[in-house]
């Protein structure tokens, strides 16, 4: 989907990721990356609509990728783009692209100077990309992600995600930033459902979701209230907080 053409204010951008690999399926290894990679596209401006988990397998991560990078704006994937042989990431998309994997000269360039004497083929591997790509820059590691088009090639490890989305930051077209304010309260989900549609109902251009806990023996809720216009957040967490105290539920503005 392209994203060059000038678009409307209110337009809404939207991101799917896929996170690879069968240590996440085996429940070896937590995935660490889908709630930072959201909070980091709110800042940006753009939605995180879709996340699949697929197995290290050409086939399951060539069409996770063709099917997610043509229903939105832009694509991540992470993990898989290590120097070992079951790191297959780069060799799936190529295919489902269509395109030849080669060494990016630049990505060949950084990891020798990097490793020095120590550079070896299973490090140079971390050099191929899709033929056509270029570079997401990694300062924490050097060994660099890689962007085709509107999909986003990263590492599993979540500091390394992280270094090369900073790498990233402002970078991409996007809308309004998603701005968040929660209000908390010791209270029943049930006893609320209907008062928090009522709210939400009432306040065009807002979101509020439900996030109930059990601790020290009572039973709360966070609700979170999300909007692109400060305004009628202030507003709607008013409204909610009024709300809650016609109920005789007392709230408090932040989480519990």
């Amino acid at each position: 989907m392209s994203t060059t053409a000038a678009a409307p204010a209110d337009r809404i951008y939207t991101a799917a990721l896929v996170v690879i690999g069968d240590e996440i399926l085996s429940g070896r290894t937590q995935d660490a990356n889908t709630a930072y990679l959201a909070k980091w596209l709110g800042v940006q401006g753009i939605r995180l609509r879709e996340v699949r988990v697929v197995a290290d397998d050409m086939t399951a991560i060539a069409d996770a990728v063709n099917a997610l990078r043509v229903a939105h704006d832009y694509l991540f994937t992470t993990g898989g783009i290590g120097p070992t042989h079951d790191d297959i990431t780069v060799d799936a998309i190529a295919a489902a692209l269509g395109v030849a994997v080669v060494h990016h000269p630049r990505a060949v360039a950084i990891l020798t100077e990097h490793y020095g004497d120590r550079i070896n083929d299973a490090r140079l591997r971390m050099a191929r990309v899709p033929d056509g790509a270029e570079l997401i820059a990694n300062p924490r590691t050097q060994a660099p992600g890689i962007r085709i088009g509107n999909v986003f090639i990263m590492a599993g490890v979540p500091a390394i995600t992280r270094s090369m989305l900073a790498s990233l930051d402002g970078q991409l077209p996007g809308g309004l930033p998603v701005l968040t304010r929660t209000i908390a309260a010791w209270t029943y989900e049930s006893r609320v459902a209907e008062l928090l549609a009522s709210v939400e109902k009432a306040h065009d251009g807002i979101q509020i979701g439900s996030y109930p806990f059990w601790r020290e023996g009572k039973t709360g809720a966070n609700f979170v209230l999300r909007s692109v216009d400060r305004i009628t957040l202030d507003t709607t967490a008013s409204a909610l907080i009024a709300a809650l105290a016609d109920e005789g539920i007392e709230a408090v503005d932040g989480e519990l």
